[in-house]
């Protein structure tokens, strides 16, 4: 347990300045109680572009990053253990974007370090932290079924993964926040359209408590599709992530009979990844807050790969 440190400033530092780290370098140096060190990335015309526009220090190597308390690594996945596991042993606490890492025995050996140093790792699944998700969360009691749609237009930014490891780890790091235990059974079918991984895919998670999950991801859609359906007891609950609301109905019994009624949510709307950055800083002071560890990384990683092997087994 790291001892409290509410009022003492955080100094950070990001590691990758592409599609996510842009945005982490943005919100980190202009948050409150967070002193932002810099940033790193071996594209030195990105880096300075960046650093420039949100005015922070341009770092000459990702070993000068070690100087801050918490430092986000936003590289490719392949790097993360290396770059993780270095900046862990050198006593900063670790947000990792996600995927954690590329096997399930690297984001073991991620978390051993965290625990050996005793350092917050943190995992970027930044719609854990979509505030639709945690008000719908916050009510669902007992579901029994949950279904999600992740679908993109195809884009040739994160081709180095598959659709699993790139869109649907998202969902089933909710479906497993949801259930609260590893699944009993998985299936899957997948296939590759316009790369040489897979692109589409759709899974049928269960789960020993009785939770059903039906998990369907794509990049190479015609539109774009955040939803997460939960159907409770007596209460049902459907997140647009996108547009951060929920629609909700509840069973009422009544001496009359039962009914079906709306139920109201309220959603007060926030950026997810600057929420999820809160959580990351309040985790390094000390605080409870609801970040997503390396152990909840790594299970979700795990079920990602088993979709995989599903896929490729068939």
């Amino acid at each position: 347990m790291l001892p409290a440190m509410s009022s003492q400033e955080i100094t950070a530092a990001v590691i990758g300045t592409g599609h996510l780290g842009r945005h982490h370098v943005r919100i980190l140096a202009g948050m409150e109680g967070v002193r932002c060190l810099g940033a790193f990335d071996t594209d030195r015309e990105r880096l300075a572009e960046i650093t420039a526009e949100h005015g922070v220090p341009t770092l000459a190597s990702m070993e000068a990053a070690s100087d801050a308390d918490a430092v986000v690594v936003a590289t490719p996945t392949i790097s993360h253990r290396e770059v993780a596991g270095a900046l862990l042993e050198a006593g900063c606490h670790v947000l990792v974007e996600k995927p954690i890492t590329a096997t399930v025995a690297e984001a073991d050996e991620l978390v051993a370090l965290a625990d050996r140093h005793g350092r917050v790792l943190a995992v970027g699944h930044v719609e854990f932290h979509n505030p639709a998700v945690q008000a719908a969360l916050g009510l669902a009691d007992g579901v029994r079924y949950l279904e999600t749609q992740r679908l993109s237009p195809f884009t040739a930014r994160s081709i180095d993964v598959d659709v699993i490891l790139d869109l649907m780890i998202h969902d089933l790091q909710i479906t497993l926040a949801v259930a609260g235990e590893t699944p009993a059974e998985i299936r899957a079918v997948g296939v590759a359209v316009l790369t040489d991984k897979v692109d589409l895919c759709h899974a049928w998670v269960e789960f020993p408590g009785g939770l059903v999950a039906n998990l369907t991801a794509s990049r190479v859609s015609a539109e774009r599709i955040r939803k997460l359906r939960l159907f409770a007891r007596d209460s049902y609950f459907s997140v647009d992530y996108a547009e951060q609301s929920v629609s909700s109905a509840q069973l009422l019994r009544t001496p009359e009979g039962v009914e079906i009624a709306p139920r109201m949510v309220e959603v007060v709307q926030e950026e997810p990844l600057k929420a999820e950055l809160e959580a990351f800083i309040g985790a390094c002071r000390g605080e409870t807050t609801p970040s997503v560890d390396g152990r909840t990384g790594t299970a979700a990683l795990a079920a990602a790969i088993t979709i995989r092997e599903q896929v490729e087994a068939r």
